[in-house]
């Protein structure tokens, strides 16, 4: 697969300073921003912070219950390792940019390390992932409507569609349009609301605790080792944000507040995803679903803000991230061919495409495990680690630092595979 040429990073769209802005084109929020410029570097510290916290939040705070229900309470250790493991290859990409400032980009960094190889397999994975989390996007509103509309049927041809398949459908033909857009700056302003999202998420979750009768009584499980490998891939999933650290990197106006600026983004959003985790499981216990939302009484107000908070958000999403798949795709065909009419008939191709599979594999939960184990793990930990090891040389000396990468790459390999196995495993099981 080629590579999105300098487009193909997960990411949110940035918010710039005065003077920053240009007219927006085929830039995607979890795919490099509508945003992104060569020269960036006047962003504030306080907007770099918001930025890289629009990055961090999504639909992951969802399943951080149903995780912490999969591995017991002793999985919230998991929890705060993949954080800190994040944070620091986090700090590895800024060391990767400092050493050669021709680097803007995520996958300019798979180049400098590996030559082209390492750039199309760093696409060609983040290629992938987008294309899950798109297929997840449906299923969740699938979900979510079938839990506010239950026995709502779809016929189309004779054929009757039934349940949250009918809901995928139909949300897929209210996206449809919006893939055709050759401008997306209004949608990406929508997508980037993912900081409010969760808070609001949040807030709800804790008033229906606290004042809608169900309280926080669960005993819950200390540890469940078979559910462990799902827990810890959910988790991963959470952090899934490092291709866009590059671009929050050369738009701020001092450098040097970077680390800072990352660290408090990543204590914020763990301690969001850990209270989420932690107020979810009290609540309900083992009966957790994999989205929390999905346990909500849809009778009360609280539980009808958070699940329309949860629905929202998707719909502008999803064009956002196929946006760079759809732009690989038409470089695929040569120079004379329409660019407008390939586009069109490559993402609608793309949109039917995630609908069969998220009719063929109608679990958000293990869907978005696997996504986490093999694909957010391979991205944001493992390929870091290995970028920093071949530009620094360190490899070549034993320390302290190879010794704690060594230890981050272990903890990885173990989640990619058990955590690979165990969502394959679970999906197949549920087919």
């Amino acid at each position: 697969m080629d590579e999105c040429p300098d487009k193909s990073s997960l990411t949110l769209p940035l918010i710039l300073d005065e003077g920053q802005h240009e007219p927006a084109s085929n830039k995607v929020e979890q795919v490099e921003s509508n945003f992104h410029h060569e020269s960036t570097d006047t962003t504030s510290f306080l907007k770099t912070f918001f930025n890289g916290l629009n990055a961090l939040s999504g639909v992951g705070i969802l399943s951080v219950p149903y995780a912490l229900s999969s591995g017991g309470w002793f999985s919230l250790i998991l929890l705060f390792a993949i954080a800190a493991s994040c944070f620091y290859t986090g700090l590895l990409i800024k060391r990767c940019m400092d050493m050669d400032s021709s680097i803007r980009t995520y996958p300019d960094i798979g180049e400098r390390a590996f030559g082209n190889k390492g750039r199309i397999w760093l696409s060609f994975v983040m290629n992938i992932e987008l294309y899950l989390i798109s297929t997840g996007l449906l299923i969740l509103e699938g979900d979510n409507l079938h839990n506010i509309f239950p026995g709502v049927e779809l016929e189309v041809a004779g054929l009757r569609i039934g349940g949250k398949y009918c809901f995928i459908v139909v949300v897929a033909l209210i996206i449809l349009p919006t893939v055709w857009l050759d401008n997306l700056s209004l949608l990406s302003y929508v997508s980037a609301s993912g900081v409010l999202a969760s808070a609001i998420i949040l807030g709800s979750i804790l008033w229906i605790g606290s004042f809608d009768g169900i309280g926080f009584h669960q005993a819950g499980s200390p540890v469940n080792w078979n559910g462990i490998p799902t827990a810890v891939s959910l988790y991963a999933f959470c952090y899934c944000a490092h291709p866009v650290f590059p671009i929050l990197y050369t738009s701020m106006k001092n450098k040097h507040q970077f680390s800072s600026v990352l660290l408090l983004c990543f204590i914020l959003c763990t301690i969001t995803y850990a209270s989420m985790a932690v107020f979810g499981y009290l609540m309900f216990g083992s009966t957790v679903q994999s989205q929390i939302t999905l346990n909500l009484p849809t009778r009360n107000i609280s539980s009808k803000v958070a699940i329309f908070t949860t629905l929202v958000n998707p719909i502008s999403k999803y064009a956002l991230m196929v946006t760079p798949i759809v732009n690989a795709a038409k470089k695929k065909f040569p120079s004379h061919y329409n660019k407008r009419f390939i586009g069109l008939l490559v993402s609608t191709t793309l949109v039917f495409s995630t609908v069969i599979v998220a009719l063929a594999i109608p679990f958000f939960g293990y869907l978005m495990s696997l996504v986490g184990a093999f694909l957010s793990v391979t991205g944001s930990i493992v390929f870091p680690c290995f970028c920093y090891l071949k530009l620094s040389g360190t490899y070549r000396r034993f320390g302290c630092e190879v010794l704690v990468i060594g230890c981050i790459l272990l903890l990885s390999a173990a989640v990619i595979v058990f955590g690979t196995y165990t969502a394959l495993v679970e999906i197949i099981g549920s087919l």
